[in-house]
């Protein structure tokens, strides 16, 4: 039986791969009727691009024994006959892993060892770097090998306390806390043998784009900051965990508090109350066990803070059981129908509204610039036409000066293209400033002044103090960038601006480049790192371990924000000249063939009849252009808007 968010997501997928076949074709339209220049040609690609590579990201976050694993399974693995991932009485995941398909690799189970926490490098870092893995082959026909391969993830191994502490491991003596790795009997430390696993598996859902992040407990979350700062905070659904029996523990409000409900933002997030099957009791009626359930949702709302509709009751045990099994009955009463419709309406609708407006706003402007070159040449053809209509009837005098007009317009517009490169050179000094406000290297340096600073501070003061003082020098480097490119856009413009009003082209405008999301996203990310520091010990914390899960996690994503602006900052400036140049290398074609043509009538080497006639021809095809660019942005319009995803999902 189909589930909704197979469904959804089934439909979601249709839609994008519509989308792009429009895309595409739209493009491969403008490129043949050469009316497309570098720009748009790059960025109807980059739109392709990134139909192509979108995915939808869900987080399952649980301390141990909640059933968060057999939830995964109950959802997603149902069909399967048996559990993939591990679950169940023992260990259970133990550690972070990513569940996704990628057609560019072989079905395969990454494993990244848990010694890499001894290197300031970031798993997102380690992604690059596929020989730093461990990578065992998946065989996608046998579930039993799946699942067994799978056990790997609960691998654990011994210790000494000193090599825990020294990974950034928290070490604690106390077996009444759920936080913290415990010291055994021996007096060695059982710590995850693994730091981060990634199953790349062709399953039908995640080869349509979702990505599924298993995190296991307030442990992994603790010591890998980066699962906070970046995951959790870029997923599109953070489903937490809760367990009918225990209700929230302590561990439970901590995972909660400190790394999903940052700042009071909900936004994306579902409650699970697992486990209801414990409350079923012969003794009681479905009345009693209904009214015990209720009072577990509502004490759950009130100590979470959150409105008891967003809390959902469920047995995944039973919920998967039933779905092995083909036990209707069972299923229903899991109650886990509920939760997939509510997974899906939280996840699918919020990113194809994101999806489609960003793809109908790029198109629009796109369209814009697109039309402006095609009425360009409409208005050259016309003015074209134009003129040889006065010659009718003129004498050779009246000719002659006509001649002599457009090749005066012609040597005007080559003395402005010969001008234009002071403007250059000016524009090369700009862009230098840009790309210096967005150095790499720049930021390598305050990175390393950054971690001197830390590494010598005495006190969790002076840490916080030089962590402050690096925020501040990263944020004033985004408004260095922001500013320089202002200038190069107010620049620009005023070229544009000057080429339209002098050679009556179409009015056109450079495309804006803004360093606006980059500041979002580092203003973000120094919010969620204080809530997160807030959240540690500052004095039972030691230094070193400190620096560096502040540099694990928040610095590495700060250079990844600086290596996105450098490649839009270079497909700006690489591109934006572009719809200017293009617009005049119209024009001056347009310029040649009025030059030549009255020449030719002038010297009687060709009849003006038949000239008008071919330009009509001309005009006329332009203009029938111009209503299948509109036809066609039209088409693809029609596609992109949200509610041919909602027509997709009724004819599906």
């Amino acid at each position: 039986m189909t589930t909704r968010i197979e469904h959804e997501l089934d439909a979601y997928s249709s839609w994008r791969h519509v989308v792009q076949q429009r895309i595409r074709d739209y493009q491969g339209w403008l490129n043949q009727q050469n009316v497309a220049n570098d720009d748009v040609d790059q960025r109807l690609g980059q739109l392709v691009s990134n139909l192509s590579d979108d995915r939808l990201y869900v987080a399952f976050v649980a301390e141990f024994s909640r059933g968060k694993s057999e939830l995964i399974n109950a959802i997603f693995f149902g069909d399967m006959e048996q559990r993939v991932m591990p679950s169940g009485a023992g260990r259970t995941t133990m550690c972070p892993t990513e569940l996704l398909y990628r057609d560019d690799w072989e079905p395969c189970l990454k494993l990244l060892p848990i010694e890499t926490r001894s290197q300031e490098t970031t798993v997102h870092e380690y992604k690059q770097y596929p020989e730093e893995w461990d990578n065992l082959p998946l065989d996608p026909g046998n579930t039993q090998s799946i699942a067994e391969l799978l056990r790997q993830l609960t691998e654990v191994k011994l210790v000494s306390r000193q090599e825990a502490e020294d990974l950034g491991l928290p070490v604690t003596e106390d077996t009444a806390h759920e936080d913290g790795m415990q010291i055994t009997e021996s007096g060695e430390v059982e710590i995850p043998k693994w730091r981060h696993a990634i199953v790349n598996y062709p399953h039908p859902l995640l080869e349509q784009g979702l990505v599924i992040l298993d995190t296991p407990g307030l442990n992994a979350l603790g010591s890998e900051p980066e699962l906070t700062l970046s995951l959790l905070a870029n997923a599109h659904a953070v489903v937490f965990i809760l367990s009918a029996d225990a209700g929230v523990t302590k561990s439970d409000m901590a995972l909660w508090r400190d790394h999903i409900n940052i700042n009071g933002n909900n936004k994306g997030q579902l409650v699970v109350l697992n486990k209801i099957d414990v409350l079923w009791d012969e003794l009681k009626d479905g009345f009693e066990v209904e009214n015990e359930l209720d009072r577990q949702i509502q004490s759950t709302a009130h100590t979470l803070g959150v409105d008891p509709s967003r809390i959902y009751p469920l047995s995944a045990q039973k919920a998967l059981l039933g779905k092995i099994r083909r036990d209707e009955k069972t299923t229903i009463s899991s109650r886990i129908s509920e939760f997939e419709d509510a997974l899906a309406n939280v996840l699918i609708p919020a990113r194809r509204e994101i999806v489609s407006g960003n793809v109908r706003g790029e198109l629009k402007d796109i369209v814009d610039t697109v039309s402006a070159i095609n009425k360009q040449r409409l208005d050259d053809v016309t003015e074209h036409i134009s003129d040889l209509q006065q010659l009718s009837h003129k004498n050779i005098e009246v000719v002659e000066d006509m001649m002599h007009k457009v090749r005066s317009d012609k040597n005007h517009l080559e003395r402005n293209l010969q001008r234009f490169q002071v403007t250059r050179s000016i524009f090369a000094r700009q862009t230098a400033k840009l790309y210096e406000s967005l150095s790499l290297q720049k930021l390598e340096l305050l990175i390393a002044e950054n971690k001197k600073d830390m590494s010598i501070s005495l006190t969790t003061g002076g840490l916080r103090t030089s962590m402050v003082r690096f925020f501040s020098n990263v944020t004033e480097t985004l408004d260095e960038a922001a500013a320089q490119g202002t200038e190069i856009q107010e620049l620009m413009e005023g070229v544009y601006r000057k080429f339209q009003q002098e050679h009556s082209l179409a009015n056109i405008r450079p495309r804006r480049f803004s360093v606006n999301k980059y500041q979002r996203e580092i203003k973000r990310l120094i919010e969620r790192h204080d809530h997160f520091i807030r959240g540690l010990s500052m004095v039972m914390t030691e230094q070193m371990v400190l620096t560096r899960r502040f540099y694990d996690s928040v610095v590495a994503k700060i250079k990844h924000t600086f290596e996105r602006a450098n490649r839009d900052a270079d497909d700006w400036l690489r591109t934006m000249m572009s719809p200017m140049e293009s617009q005049v290398r119209e024009h001056q074609v347009q310029l040649r063939r009025r030059l030549e043509s009255i020449k030719r009538i002038h010297t009687a080497s060709d009849t003006l009849e038949d000239r008008l006639a071919e330009l009509e021809h001309v005009r006329e095809g332009i203009s029938t252009q111009y209503n299948q660019i509109q036809s066609l942005s039209k088409a693809i319009d029609v596609v992109v808007d949200v509610r041919s995803l909602e027509q997709m999902g009724r004819t599906a």
